[in-house]
């Protein structure tokens, strides 16, 4: 990677530099590492990647060069990119992200196409994570009230955050817990961990080593959390913890048939699965 560290004037070129960065990524295992190797350098550089592609010829200063040195040797680690940079998009909006939430996932946003379908006045987001679902809801449906909940402090600080820079914390009430007692929602959305124990090893080392174990796992087949939450969520009854008119939750591969029985078991008697982009079953939906 000589020339990603510079030359011995301490610059080098972006496309020797891409070069470098690119052929080690790529023999790291990174899935797409010449993506990365831009995105990295445009993060350094603070150059568009369309720009730095195109002028293959441009110097990057000694500083720079080090710079960039650093955040490849980050990703050679199999540190998510989005932890790199310290963002992530999702849908219209730009999130802050580190490791003490996820990285908001493309098969997610299906979730808040629900949301966009049905024109809820009333969301609940459970798990909210980094907010990327309450705060694209916010973003996209200005009329909707919002409340996200999170069991863990540290991502409800990153999900605040993200709102207060994105201009919507007066749009999310963001709680502690899981589901809020005694309220009634229009639209539930939830993203709780879904992993099955029995899987673990064979997810990519960008997963099993640096995202928060406790916002993946799930238990032997990975529904633990599900079968948690959907006994605490029903359509109507005085003893239930709260009620909901509808509700859309995001699974993993193989888990639409029985995430469906246990939504028909909370009352929500009419059920869907939608399929994501590469075809999987990722989210199922109930209404009542």
């Amino acid at each position: 990677m000589s020339a990603v560290a510079g030359t011995s004037a301490g610059a080098s070129a972006v496309g020797e530099a891409l070069v470098a960065a690119t052929d080690a990524l790529r023999a790291a295992g990174v899935g797409e590492p010449r993506l990365d190797a831009e995105l990295l350098l445009a993060a350094v550089t603070g150059r568009a990647r369309a720009n730095l592609i195109a002028d293959p010829g441009a110097t990057i200063g000694p500083a720079e060069s080090r710079r960039y040195a650093e955040l490849v040797r980050r990703r050679l680690r199999r540190e998510p990119l989005a932890y790199i940079v310290g963002t992530k998009g999702f849908r219209r909006i730009e999130l802050a992200v580190d490791n003490r939430v996820l990285v908001p996932r493309p098969e997610t946003e299906l979730l808040v196409e629900v949301a966009l379908e049905r024109r809820p006045g009333r969301v609940l987001d459970i798990g909210t994570g980094s907010g990327a679902i309450a705060l694209a809801v916010a973003d996209e449906l200005p009329d909707a009230e919002l409340v996200a909940t999170d069991t863990s402090p540290e991502a409800l600080a990153v999900a605040r955050a993200n709102a207060a820079r994105l201009g919507l914390a007066d749009r999310v009430r963001f709680e502690a817990g899981t589901v809020p007692q005694g309220e009634s929602f229009d639209l539930v959305l939830a993203n709780l961990p879904y992993v099955a124990e029995r899987d673990w090893a064979g997810l990519e080392p960008e997963v099993t080593r640096w995202e928060p174990r406790e916002a993946l796992l799930a238990g032997e087949d990975g529904l633990d959390a599900y079968r948690a939450l959907l006994p605490r969520v029903r359509t109507s009854g005085r003893h239930a913890d709260m009620t909901a008119d509808a509700i859309a939750v995001e699974i993993g591969t193989g888990q639409a048939a029985e995430v469906a029985e246990l939504l028909r078991d909370a009352g929500f008697a009419l059920v869907e699965v939608r399929a994501d982009l590469a075809g999987i079953e990722r989210v199922v939906v109930g209404e009542r």
